[in-house]
This record gives C-alpha cells, structure tokens and sequence, in this order.
C-alpha cells in the first residue's frame, strides 16, 4: 500500500506514516522504517550544572536557562542524587557535585567556537545569580561531561534502590506541559498529591516541559494500588487543563491507555477506536492498547494484600530488607542486554548467546516469582538453577546495573539451599577445597605436577573432575609463598621503611603464582615499604564462587577477627588477586555477622588491591617517579571483572603508568569468560571461549610481538595463554622490572 493517498473531499495527501508512528502496534506490523537525520551538533561543548537549594526552584531556573538556547536542559532531584551515593558505578559520576542540593539542573551548551561557548555561560550564570537561582555553577567539560550524563542516565534505575516497599512508580512521568505552564502545573500537582500525603520525585526533561514525575507508592498495598489510579486520574484532568499529553516521549500502552479519553476527548476517542476496528477487526495487533485497555491498576507485578516472605539467609540482606527485595530492586530497564559493541562487563554470558534467559534481567525475574510464590520450598526450583547456571558471578551487574541488582550474591544464596536439598556435587567441593587439595600436593609438588601434566593421567582427572580436556589445569610452584617467606622476608625488608604494609597471601598466589608473590613483596620492599605477614585464612573466594557460603562464613569470621586487630590506616592490608583483596570490601561485611560487622568494615576500608596502594603513595607524594627507569614499554591491559565492579580499573593503569616511558592501553573487554572454574567445567568451556572471543582475544592477537600483555586475574591469565597463545604477566611484575634498585 502506498503510504499516501489521494483524499477527493480534501484534495489534500494523506500520510499513513504519521497514523501509525503513534500506534504502538496496535494498527500494523512494521517491516521497514525509512529515517530522516538531522545534523550533529557542534564540537564546542560544555554543561553548567546549576545547583539550587529548593527543588522547586528548578523550572524558574529552567525558563532563565532556556532563554540561552542551549541544547539540552535535564533535572535531578535530591531524592535521585542521594540514590546515587551507594551506587558503585555512579559514585565516581557525582564528582561535580557541590553540597546536598535540593535539585541540580544540568544545562548543556554546543556552539561553533569554544568562546562562545563560555561567553553564553557567563551570561546565563550571571542572570541567575541575579535572580537568585542556585548557589553553585560548575562547569564541566571534555570526558568529564560524559560521567555528568551517566549520572543523569542512571535516575531511572537508581529509583528502585529505594529501601522497602514503597517506590517511585512508573505513571505519569510522560506528562508534556508548555515550559512556561510548568511552576504553575507543578504547584497544583503537588497540592492534589498533598491529599493523599504521598512524596514525589522529579527527573529527566525539564527543558521540553516533559518532566518525569514519579508518586511514591507501595503497589503491594491495596489502598496505594487504588490511589494509583487515582493519581493517574486526577493527573490526566490537570494536564488537560493545561492543554498537554500524558504521553509526550512513550507510549500511552495499558498503563495510561485509559486516560485517553480524558485528553482528546470522547468524540476524538471514538474515532480511535472506529480506526482500531477497521484496520484490525479481529484485534490480534496489540489487544488492549490505547483502545479498550483494562483498569490501568490492574495486571501489576505483586498481588496486592500479599505479604511479602521473609526468607532466611546467610548473607545479610538488611539494606534491602531482604533477599526478595534484593531481587525486586529489578527494574526491568534492560541495561544488562548490552552487546560487545556497547561494551561494559555486564552480561557476558548475554553478549555471547543473545539469549533472554541469560540476562541479570530475567535471573531476577525468576528469583524473584519463585521466591515471592512458594514460602513453603522457596529454594527448591530448578527452573531457578537452570537460569542461573550461567552466570559467571563476574560481578558485572553489582556496578553496572542502574539498580544495583548483585545476581552473584543471589546466586550464592540460591546455591547453599539447593545443595542442602540435593547435596553438593564432587566438582563443587574439588574446587571449593581447592586450596586443601593444593596444600596436600605441596608436600611433593613434582610429583602433583607430574600427574597433571602426564596426558593419561591428566585425561583421567580432567574426566573424573568433568573439567574440559582442552584446558590446562594451573600447577603448584615448587614452594609456597608462605614457606618463602618464613625464609626471606626479614632479608629483603628495608632497614629504613618509609611505611609497613601486611601482605595478604591469598590461596592461588600461595601455592601456583608463588613467582608473582614473591615478586610483588620484592616490588614493595624496594620501594621503600616494610612488609609483614599475619596469621590469616585463605580467602574464602573459592566457597563464595561455588555457593558454599556457610564454610565461606567461617573463614571469613576468622580473618575478621585476625586482621582486624593489626589492620589500620598506619599497616594497610595489600593483595595481588583481585577477587580474593576485594571480597574484604564486597561480601566480607554480608557475611561478618551483627558482632564483627563494624570490624568487617574497618577492616574493608584498608584493604587495597596493590595498584591502587602503590598509585596512591605516588599520588600522596610518598612515592617518586625517580624510583623507575625510563625504560619504554607498549602495555595492553586486561582488568579483572571484579575489579572493575568493586574499584574500577583507574589504580593499575595510574601504576603501570608511573615509569615515564610506560604507555597503557586498557583492552574494552568486560569479563574474559573464565571467570574462575566456570571456564574449566566442560559444559561451559565452549561458551568460556565464546566470551573471550568477543573482545579480548581479538584484541590480543592484532597486538605486535612487543606490547606487553597484562592481566591482574589468575584465571584471565590462564585463559588468555589458551585461547590467544601469549603470555600475560601481572602487573606487579611489570613495574618490577622498572624498578631502578632492585
């Protein structure tokens, strides 16, 4: 059908395009769309971020700003700032904020000149100042206005982190009023909203009057669930008599579908439903889409009246009042359905498969249905153990999910209560107990090693292991680094420290990266640093990995209570295994319990991975670059997943960046797809590979013989050495080597 027809009566051409740009699927199916562009902006840019003490203030600010014509004007309130202060991904993002302001309006300017630029937000600043808006004008520019607008990004997911029930729900934050309308319409919207005595939070864009308006209400209770509605009603009433939409940016669906009519009119309403009838007289497209939806309260997630299940669990749950609200804080939003050409860590598993079911999205779905449906025999599903099998528990979602949805802590939990129903698989406790294993083979490491390396013996217990027989199994160093120590750490200490640092000897680097242990003791005593040892446990990491979190409690009881009485600002704890340091700021304070929690915390906030020590110290002034060579060296960097969502991966290339002729380039690779013993089980070793195929690997191969391959991770190194055939090395063992007196 040609899109556009001859109408006699009008002698005018009709569009079918506009008909349909608005119908939400509800009049055809859409196979091809044609797009018009339009052009980009100009390269000068920079934001304003407008700091007002009321939230109110906000939209007479925002008129004073539009007078400036710039390109984009967004608002955050304070109820989304303070939101974002426990996000780990949007905690570096908040860098520019000044104070706890009530609301801050981001206001971005693109011109042809970098002068003009600067002159418009002189201009701007200055009338606002006159008129008494804001109290803080920061400008941001370059890559920082990046970090600006991720934080902006983030409002939505961020809304969900909320604690408890009660949420700023999707309802009305559609609503497109004239700019100039918009103090007036706010104030009656709060005055309608007062009645009922429920807050409200503001985000999004403010400069278009599309201000996003969330009411917070509990939709677990049946009188929030009722008032829903209301609001909805009451809303669409006061945008009509502002002359607005209740959809200016998304589709009206079934949430606001019964509001139409309110707006347009029954008459015009009709006429919709005359079109719908006639396109679509079966109603297959879409049914109960803008016309003939149901009660917009109706179909929601939770039952209303149903009381939520308190579970119990090993891990703490309190900050959100529970491991089904942990799941729920899942907003559906889809940020964890990212490609390897949108890159982040979040999901690896997605990104390889393209599979739905292997998203944090739909693991939090399914823990959360099963969770909230079956109080009797919560953990007893194994839909729920198929879902999350998958998951690489890289850590990924902790930082990268807007909402903060840990699906590694979830599967953990999950996985203790399965196991005490059906018991634990001979694997899972070999690789729990690994580090016993390895302690037992340290007594004769040749000949542990012989039998691992000989292929018929090896083939055996790769198979008795159900480990995949093209994976190399990691061997025991001919001593372990606690025995090197006992030997050599009072030689090689300085004689006249400039600080002490407790090396934390982690179970992979005490019995198979022995060399890269004693390497790094031998990087800090060069420098300067005493080294001491304390009388600690392995990490726990293994248990945590495999859901044994009951042993992992135990262990990690102990070492609260062993290192947090040497532990401080003056003797911080220092360690070279990225998922084993880190455990100390991640589940150690889940799993302390209520009289060690202080401790754990105490003890999390000195704890440091070695790169983020050593960058520090120079940082501080403590350390000076005239301590290495100028030495040039090429260096790709791999971080390690759980670095990057704990920390970031900012401290090893500021390190490895220190000798002056080091030059550092991070690889844009999330997880390498080993993600600890998940890359050895046979039924996951191809799709190990296919992760690290996505980017790593690639990236890897295209380097030249002489760029150096560095990669913190024990089993990223291992994974890259199989899959690529190069060898990555430590850090540590890097900078070592530019090491001027070693």
């Amino acid at each position: 059908m040609d899109n556009e027809v001859f109408d006699e009566t009008s002698k005018e051409q009709f569009n079918f395009c506009k008909l349909l740009a608005g119908s939400e699927g509800t009049l055809a199916i859409t196979t091809e769309i044609k797009l018009n562009l339009v052009k980009l902006p100009p390269a000068n840019k920079a934001l304003v971020c407008i700091h007002l003490k009321k939230r109110n203030d906000a939209f007479l600010a925002n008129l004073i700003a539009l007078k400036y014509k710039p390109s984009a004007v967004e608002m955050m309130d304070d109820r989304i700032l303070e939101l974002t202060e426990n996000n780990i991904s949007q905690r570096r993002n908040r860098f520019f904020l000044d104070g706890k302001p009530g609301a801050i309006v981001i206001v971005e300017f693109a011109e042809e000149k970098a002068d003009e630029v600067d002159s418009v937000i002189s201009g701007m600043i200055s009338e606002l100042k006159s008129a008494g808006y804001g109290y803080s004008f920061p400008v941001v520019k370059g890559k920082d206005m990046t970090k600006v607008w991720d934080l902006r990004k983030a409002g939505l997911g961020v809304l969900t982190n909320m604690k408890g029930d009660l949420k700023p729900v999707s309802l009305i934050e559609d609503a497109a009023i004239n700019v100039e309308q918009m103090p007036d319409y706010i104030a009656d919207f709060e005055k309608m909203l007062s009645k009922y005595g429920k807050e409200v939070v503001y985000h999004a864009h403010i400069g278009t009057g599309e201000l996003h308006i969330r009411p917070v209400l509990n939709l677990k209770d049946p009188s929030d669930v009722e008032l829903f509605r209301t609001i909805g009603y009451e809303t669409a009433r006061l945008v009509k008599k502002y002359r607005g939409s209740m959809s200016g940016e998304h589709g009206d669906g079934r949430l606001r579908g019964e509001f139409i009519s309110i707006i347009i009119g029954e008459h015009n309403y009709n006429l919709l439903k005359e079109v719908k009838r006639i396109w679509d007289p079966e109603n297959i497209l879409n049914p109960g889409k803008i016309t003939d939806t149901p009660q917009m309260n109706s179909f929601l997630r939770y039952i209303p009246g149903k009381k939520t299940p308190d579970i119990k669990t090993v891990f703490d749950f309190s900050s959100t009042d529970g491991i089904i609200r942990a799941a729920e804080q899942c907003n559906g939003s889809g940020d964890c359905r990212k490609t390897k050409i949108i890159g982040g860590t979040m999901c690896p598993t997605f990104m390889a498969t393209g599979e739905e079911k292997d998203c944090t999205r739909a693991r939090a779905n399914i823990l959360r249905e099963f969770l909230s449906a079956d109080e009797s025999n919560s953990w007893d599903h194994k839909e729920i153990y198929e879902v999350l099998d998958l998951c690489i528990s890289c850590k990924g979602c902790k930082s990268e999910c807007p909402s903060g949805v840990d699906i590694a802590k979830l599967k953990a939990e999950f996985l203790q209560h399965w196991y005490d129903k059906h018991g634990i698989p001979v694997r899972t406790r070999l690789i729990a107990y690994i580090s016993t294993i390895n302690k037992i083979g340290s007594l004769v490491p040749l000949l542990f090693n012989f039998f691992l390396r000989n292929k018929i013996t090896g083939t055996l217990i790769k198979n008795a292991a159900g480990f995949a027989q093209k994976r190399s199994i990691p061997l025991l160093y001919r001593v372990t680094l606690r025995s090197w120590i006992r030997k050599n750490l009072e030689s090689v200490n300085p004689k006249e420290p400039k600080g002490s640092v407790c090396f934390f000897v982690d179970e992979f680097t005490n019995f198979n990266d022995t060399e890269i242990g004693i390497t790094a003791i031998k990087l800090l005593t060069s420098l300067g640093y005493k080294v001491v040892m304390a009388d600690h446990s392995e990490s726990a990491r293994t248990y945590l990995s495999k859901g044994l979190i009951r042993k992992a409690k135990k262990i990690i009881r102990n070492n609260i209570e062993v290192l947090s009485k040497v532990i401080s600002r003056e003797l911080p704890l220092i360690g070279i295994e990225p998922s084993a340091i880190l455990g100390f700021r991640d589940e150690y304070p889940d799993l302390a319990g209520d009289d060690l929690r202080e401790n754990a915390k105490k003890l999390a906030g000195n704890s440091y991975m070695i790169d983020e020590f050593i960058s520090n110290e120079v940082a501080s002034g403590r350390l000076s670059r005239e301590a290495f060579a100028d030495t040039k060296a090429d260096i790709l960097l791999h971080a390690h997943c759980q670095q990057k969502a704990i920390t970031s991966s900012a401290s090893t290339i500021e390190m490895l960046s220190i000798p002056v002729n080091y030059k550092v380039v991070e690889i844009p690779s999330g997880c390498c797809g080993m993600a600890g013993s998940f890359g050895y089980e046979k039924e996951h070793y191809d799709l190990s590979n296919k992760i690290g195929e996505l980017v790593l690997f690639p990236e890897i191969r295209k380097a030249a013989e002489n760029v150096i391959i560095a990669a913190p991770g024990t089993s990223c190194r291992h994974h890259i050495k199989d899959g690529t055939g190069r060898m990555a090395l430590h850090p540590v063992e890097i900078l070592y080597k530019a090491v001027k007196e070693r």
